[in-house]
């Protein structure tokens, strides 16, 4: 059963090991003769395993420590794409289908906020909700791109102007000109300062500041009497138990083998990646990298995937679809 529930079940950290952290880990792990340490997650997660190795050799303690790559993010480098994004990404494209569909119902302009701080990926799936011609997201805002008021605008009235409605998926880590996220310069406004985890990394998902300011905009630019909503997908979209992703569940149970059984086969102090190697057929095989080369690095969408600012290419949904798997079919009257 625990195979089949998303990995929130094991629990989670966001702590930043130093020396003495990593003493009393060693002294739980010497008392009961642990050799081996697997730490699952994303980049964080990989710096701290990294940590927690060197210090281990620097304190003559005897440890093979391997990270294991899970994040809903998909911004591990040297990696295709990693557990946990294809059943998120399952979720945020499922969600703006039947959201697409409650805009058609109820025309107006919607927008919604999906993570991603620096890697867009996820934003980036909601294009598979397209089921035909003019269905949404007619708009998608990723943070690889800078975030233009303006731009934003114009392209808002654009579509709003051919279709009568709108619909608009943007990530939580877009930012200006000047690489400003616009979350935290709303969270800075509002509060007069952000709140950071131990890595340093400003929380975007804490509140639906973002959609509000967009949902504002939109009205002030445009016209006060658009009907003009916006919801902040948030936590929802990490651990929702009916959206998992039939490849997604079978790499994460294989990910997990493939690491014990580098591990046991010697290596150490390294990170399990991920490598494509078929697109039809899609199939894929794992490779243990030097921690050192994952660690504190981030992967994002290629320039390539991004069509216009605003848009994804059929490059990136023949890459993101094998992730996901089939949606629902809807029809329309």
């Amino acid at each position: 059963m625990i195979a089949n529930t998303p990995g929130a079940t094991l629990g989670s950290s966001r702590d930043k090991p130093d020396e003495d952290y990593c003493q009393k880990i060693f002294e739980q792990l010497s008392a009961r003769d642990i050799r081996y340490f697997f730490y699952i997650g994303g980049n964080d997660s990989a710096d701290t395993c990294r940590i927690v190795s060197e210090v281990s050799q620097q304190a003559g303690y005897e440890l093979r420590a391997f990270h294991v790559p899970k994040t809903i993010d998909n911004d591990l480098v040297l990696n295709d794409h990693t557990p946990g994004f294809g059943s998120a990404a399952r979720f945020v494209a499922s969600a703006l289908l039947g959201d697409s569909l409650d805009n058609q119902a109820l025309p107006g302009i919607k927008i919604d906020i999906i993570m991603g701080r620096h890697a867009g990926f996820l934003t980036a799936a909601s294009a598979l909700a397209r089921t035909e011609h003019g269905t949404g997201p007619h708009l998608i805002y990723l943070p690889e791109s800078v975030f233009e008021i303006d731009r934003f605008i114009a392209d808002v009235d654009r579509v709003y102007s051919k279709e009568g409605r709108c619909m608009i998926a943007v990530s939580e880590g877009i930012h200006d000109a000047e690489g400003t996220s616009i979350t935290q310069m709303l969270a800075e406004q509002l509060s007069g300062s952000v709140e950071r985890d131990a890595h340093g990394n400003v929380q975007l998902s804490g509140s639906g500041a973002l959609g509000d300011y967009l949902a504002r905009l939109i009205r002030e630019r445009l016209g006060s009497k658009l009907r003009v909503r916006a919801d902040t997908f948030g936590y929802l979209q990490r651990s929702f138990a009916d959206c998992v992703s039939s490849s997604d569940r079978k790499e994460a149970r294989e990910s997990g083998q493939a690491a014990v059984q580098a591990a046991l086969d010697g290596q150490q102090g390294a990170s399990l990646t991920l490598r494509r190697t078929s697109d039809d057929p899609y199939t894929i095989e794992y490779v243990p990298v030097p921690l050192q080369e994952v660690a504190r690095k981030t992967k994002v969408m290629p320039k390539s995937w991004i069509k216009d600012g605003c848009d994804v290419t059929d490059d990136f949904l023949t890459y993101v679809r094998p992730l996901v798997g089939e949606l629902p079919q809807v029809g329309s009257v």
